[in-house]
């Protein structure tokens, strides 16, 4: 079972600064990721729940309260207070009757992430032929770029339709099973920043890994972070 966690919320100061391409539109991504996982092979393989944060406005003036899906909203008011929320949510099994299963796959998901059709298809492969620790679709451009990642050496490695390397860090939007989050639990609540009202995303995979945890993304991306020139390579997003 893929379950998806999509963060939402009328208004958030980490992202107001952010430069978008022009046909960027939060309410289109969203229509377009219900669109990848409706056909009817993803039934009783994908649950989705839209997690509004209602501490910068209500879910009643958000285009969340004109579709159909399941929704939860709790108040955060900022991103880390927002994600500890999640993660407490996911914790408690507050789907009664239906506790998740260890081999679940939990994908935490941002607002302003578009994926391709299949993506559901190509986190399954991943996580059946390679067994790593953390998954993200998004093939981030800055490791390909910076000075800070110069020296980056990867291991590549080939599944059935896609290639997957090793990536040192991601954002707040990545899968893992159930277990996996379990198990470090207290190091994903550790990087909720609730002084500096943000998760320290860079700074928990870097522990993570230190601590021997693996993180993989694929090339190329069936995801992206819809952020000025912070798409994923080689892919023409705004025909996606």
């Amino acid at each position: 079972m893929v379950r998806i966690f999509q963060r939402h919320c009328n208004f958030s100061t980490n992202s107001e600064h952010k430069p978008r391409p022009e046909w960027f539109n939060r309410e289109k991504i969203f229509d377009h990721l219900m669109l990848t996982i409706a056909d009817e092979k993803y039934k009783g393989r994908v649950k989705y729940l839209a997690f509004h944060d209602s501490g910068n406005g209500s879910i009643d003036d958000h285009f969340l309260n004109r579709k159909d899906c399941k929704k939860e909203s709790i108040r955060g008011g900022n991103d880390a207070q927002s994600f500890l929320n999640l993660l407490n949510y996911v914790m408690e099994d507050i789907e009664v009757g239906e506790p998740y299963k260890d081999d679940d796959i939990i994908y935490f998901l941002e607002d302003d992430y578009l994926h391709k059709h299949g993506w559901v298809d190509i986190m399954e492969e991943g996580f059946d032929m390679i067994g790593a620790d953390y998954y993200t679709l998004y093939d981030h451009p800055d490791k390909y770029s910076l000075p800070m990642y110069q020296d980056l050496t990867s291991k590549v490695i080939a599944t059935k339709n896609v290639h997957w390397r090793t990536t040192p860090s991601t954002t707040n939007t990545y899968a893992c099973r159930f277990s996996t989050l379990k198990k470090h639990f207290d190091i994903h609540v550790k990087h909720c920043d609730l002084a500096a009202k943000w998760t320290k995303d860079h700074d928990k995979f870097t522990e993570l890994w230190n601590n021997g945890s693996n993180l993989i993304s694929c090339i190329p991306g069936y995801s992206t972070h819809v952020e000025g020139n912070m798409l994923s390579p080689v892919t023409d997003w705004s025909k996606v």
